[in-house]
């Protein structure tokens, strides 16, 4: 009995995929001096993927045995995030270049797809492998493209062609305030006032809930609310930034960052410091490779400059999957896991990253901080108009002449933002508008004069999110835009949940039926918003409803 069982374990042995000694050596060195923490799981894909251009089975195998982990977890967690191309054993490895056109709203209407069919009849397919892309976030510089780590913006098919058939891009980095230039500007003297203690905490949570600062990233939870409640949860405590500007449409956040990154930080080791959290761990998006490089370079100067009382700024690189714009999956991923997101109650104030009370906000949230700490709650509550608090960082694109990031007062119109575009573009006509994004419907031109601000838009079935304004015009058809929006909802769904999942499946089926059938539409929305765990299964029916709503006409 004892050799049948030697012999089965020999045969259940063999089933496994051996360790291959030299992909555990390469992946020992690339990876020497971090450390063997499972959340840095993700980081360390990135890590072997930019060394050796994919995960292949080998180096996954030595992962796993280097961090003593299974290889289905390891699997589970590359094979959810769309920037990791993994490859098997007998498997061919993808070009060495990877050109990622983006196919959301603003650069469909720009000929995205046109152009992404013509680069592919330029480059060689062994070298270079082109691929549709969800939004970039280059939305005022449609249609952009990703060529590796380098963003390219109003992009035609010969330039990429170009580009891709030299050495593989880096890239570029824009002229930005850098550490030195933010001392000489007055950045961190906010800072300084609540360490040295002219500012009180209880003072800097008032001042924001005077002010009426809300979360930019979507939600519009009031701020200082936020901070006092994770305030009240007992310590260890710990913070995050969502950086992970996914939301179509969306562009505001990176253009912030790329010029000036300080005000984010500072802003961030306030908050930090309000809430007495530990640590903060800044979430960015993969497809932000300049911002990447920046905040790598300014945390780094941070840490250096001798500046007292600052706590540790981990930054975390995402991975291309929209869902981790969702707080509770960004934390998931934050610890190296898929991007799931998590069941609630508890609430990420109460249990978030690692277990611990976690503040998590956007980059834009805590870039006002300092600023009005500096200059007072009732500046910048009176900047607003109609009734609304606050200036806004509006991403405006489409068809306007002059795209691009707006700061205006919250509450301004559609019209007033196309107005500070200098217009609609030359020979279209203003037919309707997304508020914002992705998620947040679409309404037409008729009620282009609605104050866009948190819960102003409620009436008319839509929401502002994160100031993502998209116009389109009589050149464009609704039906189409919204059926982007779904392809795009589809895509990104983690599949948790199946109304959700499927729900987005099924929601195309039948708005690509001749006539669609509206009480079968109607009732999937409804099954969507109440069995989906996160916003994204509940918003992404948004387009539809607007659509069969203001755009009837579109949909024969």
């Amino acid at each position: 009995m004892v050799k049948a069982f030697a012999k089965q374990g020999r045969a259940l042995q063999a089933k496994g995929r051996p360790l291959d000694d030299g992909a555990l050596a390469e992946v020992e060195a690339l990876l020497a001096g971090m450390p063997k923490s499972r959340d840095l799981l993700i980081e360390m894909l990135h890590a072997v993927q930019d060394r050796f251009g994919a995960l292949h089975a080998r180096h996954l195998k030595a992962l796993a045995e280097w961090l003593r982990l299974s290889e289905a977890e390891i699997f589970e967690v590359a094979s959810f995030y769309h920037h990791f191309d993994i490859v098997k054993e007998g498997e061919a490895a993808p070009a060495p270049l990877t050109i990622r056109v983006c196919d959301s709203v603003s650069c469909m209407m720009a000929g995205g797809e046109a152009l992404r069919a013509r680069l592919a009849g330029l480059v060689d397919p062994a070298r270079v492998r082109v691929v549709a892309a969800p939004c970039i976030g280059a939305c005022a510089e449609a249609p952009a493209a990703l060529v590796g780590r380098r963003l390219v913006g109003r992009a035609d098919a010969g330039t990429l062609a170009a580009l891709a058939d030299g050495p593989v891009p880096e890239p570029l980095r824009p002229a930005y305030e850098d550490f030195a230039a933010a001392r000489t500007n007055g950045r961190y003297a906010q800072l300084e006032a609540c360490l040295s203690g002219r500012i009180g905490r209880d003072q800097a949570i008032a001042t924001l809930s005077d002010a009426g600062l809300r979360g930019l990233g979507g939600a519009g939870f009031p701020a200082g609310r936020k901070w006092a409640v994770v305030r009240s949860q007992p310590g260890p405590r710990l913070m995050t930034i969502n950086g992970d500007e996914g939301e179509p449409g969306t562009f505001k956040d990176r253009l912030l960052l790329e010029a000036t990154p300080h005000a984010l930080l500072e802003g961030a080791l306030i908050a930090a410091w309000a809430v007495e959290a530990e640590a903060i761990y800044l979430y960015m998006r993969d497809e932000y490779p300049a911002v990447l490089a920046i905040l790598a370079a300014e945390i780094a100067a941070l840490a250096a400059s001798g500046l007292p009382g600052l706590v540790p700024i981990h930054l975390r690189r995402g991975a291309g999957a929209y869902i981790c714009g969702e707080e509770s999956a960004m934390i998931e991923s934050l610890e190296g896991k898929r991007g799931l997101p998590r069941h609630r109650p508890p609430f990420i104030a109460e249990r978030g990253l690692f277990g611990r009370p976690t503040l998590n906000h956007n980059v834009e949230t805590l870039a006002w901080v300092p600023e009005i700490l500096a200059r007072g709650a009732e500046w910048f509550a009176g900047q607003g108009v109609r009734g609304a608090k606050g200036l806004r960082r509006f991403s405006v694109s489409g068809r306007v002449r002059e795209p691009g990031m707006r700061l205006m007062p919250a509450g301004s119109t559609a019209l007033e933002l196309i107005e500070a575009c200098g217009g609609m573009e030359e020979g279209h006509v203003f037919r309707g508008y997304l508020p914002g994004g992705a998620s947040g419907g679409m309404l037409p031109a008729r009620l282009g004069d609605l104050p866009l601000d948190f819960g102003r838009l409620d009436e008319v079935g839509c929401f502002v999110g994160s100031h993502a304004v998209i116009i389109f015009s009589d050149r464009d058809h609704p039906k189409a835009i919204a059926r982007n929006l779904l392809a795009f909802f589809t895509h990104e769904s983690c599949g948790q949940c199946t109304p959700c999942r499927l729900g987005t499946e099924k929601m195309t089926a039948l708005l690509d039926q001749p006539s669609p059938d509206r009480a079968l539409i109607a009732d999937l929305d409804q099954v969507m918003r109440d069995g989906s765990i996160c916003g994204l299964g509940q918003a992404a029916p948004n387009p539809v409803r607007s659509l069969l709503r203001f755009f009837p006409e579109a949909l024969s």
